[in-house]
């Protein structure tokens, strides 16, 4: 006998009465709101990106323009519902481009279920040493500053790039300097780093090949300030042209004390020169310079020029190689997630599948699945004119 049937009747039915009613208040009613809202708050939930550069020390201003590029991208992106419905975001965490930080980087994003692929580092050096924790991890590492050429064989099928690498970039600089621009007798400055190193080799290579002589070579630290005695010794070995294997900041440096020093030969640079922040730390001395790239900002074709529009509206200033080397980057990725689906596997298996992703930098892109690069890059030739970077005009400046 339970305890209702001690009750007088009036009482045990307002009891059971109030027991049912209790009862009823704690059912939720299954209506088709209840039942989509875990599946919506799922669906939103962000896809996330591991970004590995340099947002402090001497290559800062790279690790900025990345940020520039990535976030236009996700605008657009984002704007237009995400990737399959959930929006994609970034996780950057600053490595200096250093690569004993680079490992610490690929360290924590591995351990971190949230990122399914990795983007950077911005200097080859700090990318290959962590290519082999991305590795181990299943977690595809993105170069996409990243010229080495032996970049994308450490890390299996798990490292990628959209970079064009040194082997074909140093050698058109040096077809440019020599056959384009008629310069015989050169002094080549480059950064004692692994990517200045590799570049020397491959541009003296090319350029001794087509009968070039490399009169002077001076190899600097990226924390140089002071090339007064470097510049002499070049100057005093008589060449026609000045080659800068350099960052934006030394390269600008270099020109300005070039300049100073009543030096007033043709400078030739890589295409890292390319940016508004070597016309600005430069000033008037860097006018004239030649550069060879694969982006021209004022490139009239509609699929540069609205990125360039949407870029300049935004931030109020013109956009570098690298700000929209990273907003392609972001497009690919997304395709790839697309694709494959948001986890580590989706965008390891997604990659080799895809086939003509929209580029400002290539028009399409598409890969060599065996050294998983981007194919048939295209060069353009520059000139800062006027402050500004234009098409060279394909005079020859000749021996000065």
């Amino acid at each position: 006998m339970n305890f209702l049937s001690k009750l007088p009747n009036p009482m045990r039915l307002l009891s059971v009465g109030a027991l049912i009613w209790l009862l009823a208040a704690c059912v939720v009613p299954a209506t088709p709101a209840a039942e989509e809202g875990p599946a919506e708050n799922a669906a939103a939930e962000p896809i996330y990106i591991g970004v590995s550069g340099p947002l402090t020390g001497q290559n800062a201003r790279y690790g900025e323009q990345w940020k520039k590029g990535f976030d236009l991208a996700l605008e657009a992106i984002n704007g237009a519902g995400g990737v399959n419905g959930r929006p994609l975001e970034y996780i950057f965490e600053d490595s200096q481009s250093d690569p004993t930080q680079s490992v610490v980087v690929a360290q924590k994003f591995v351990a971190d279920p949230r990122i399914i692929v990795e983007l950077g580092d911005f200097s080859s050096g700090a990318s290959m040493a962590a290519s082999p924790i991305y590795q181990r991890g299943g977690l595809v590492q993105f170069g996409f500053t990243n010229s080495h050429p032996d970049f994308t064989k450490g890390g299996g099928t798990y490292t990628w790039s959209n970079s064009v690498t040194q082997a074909q970039a140093a050698p058109a600089l040096a077809d440019f300097t020599v056959t384009g621009l008629g310069l015989k007798k050169l002094a080549v400055f480059h950064l004692n780093t692994d990517w200045g190193k590799t570049t020397y080799d491959l541009y003296a290579a090319r350029a001794q090949e087509l009968g070039a002589e490399i009169v002077a070579t001076e190899a600097y630290l990226a924390d140089e300030k002071d090339f007064r005695s470097a510049l002499t010794k070049a100057r005093d070995a008589n060449p026609d042209g000045i080659v800068l294997i350099a960052y934006q900041a030394d390269g600008a440096l270099i020109v300005q004390q070039l300049r100073q020093a009543g030096i007033e030969l043709p400078v030739v640079g890589t295409g890292s020169l390319l940016s508004p922040d070597f016309l600005k730390l430069g000033g008037d001395a860097v006018e004239g310079v030649y550069t060879e790239s694969q982006f021209l900002p004022s490139d009239p074709r509609p699929q540069v020029k609205t990125v360039v529009d949407a870029y300049v509206a935004k931030y109020n200033e013109t956009p570098d190689f690298f700000a929209i080397h990273a907003y392609d980057t972001i497009q690919l990725i997304a395709k790839a997630i697309e694709i494959g689906g948001p986890t580590r596997q989706g965008v390891h298996d997604a990659l080799p599948q895809l086939k003509d992703v929209p580029s400002v930098i290539y028009g399409t892109a598409n890969f060599d699945l065996e050294t998983q690069r981007v194919i048939d890059p295209t060069f353009v030739q520059l000139q800062v004119v006027g402050g500004e970077f234009v098409l060279w005009d394909g005079s020859q400046p000749g021996a000065q």
